[in-house]
């Protein structure tokens, strides 16, 4: 039964490291190009995954400052809601001046 579970163990650990590795953009990964790293993780399995967190996997600091400052993403900020909207809260104040009168 023991076997069973830590079988069961590095089979999930396998497909995280190997989803983990498909998912993570290109930009992000580190030391070797991604399709090496799903090779290594493919073939060598329970090796390549622990290969893959150390030393291939985007430092968590990296990653979040990439995915906050892309270089390209010049979009204006969209409100998200009506108390975002400055205009709408100037309109809506506008509106609530005029009932007062």
């Amino acid at each position: 039964m023991p076997s069973v579970l830590l079988g069961l163990a590095l089979l999930a650990f396998w497909l995280y490291c190997l989803f983990d590795v498909i998912t993570t953009p290109e930009e992000d990964v580190r030391n070797l190009p991604k399709l090496l790293w799903v090779l290594i993780v493919v073939l060598l399995a329970d090796i390549g995954g622990l290969l893959w967190l150390l030393l291939g996997r985007p430092l968590r600091e990296q990653a979040v400052r990439r995915r906050v400052a892309r270089p390209g993403d010049h979009r204006p900020p969209v409100a998200r809601g009506p108390d975002d909207d400055p205009d709408f809260l100037r309109d809506l104040d506008r509106r609530l001046h005029r009932e007062d009168d």
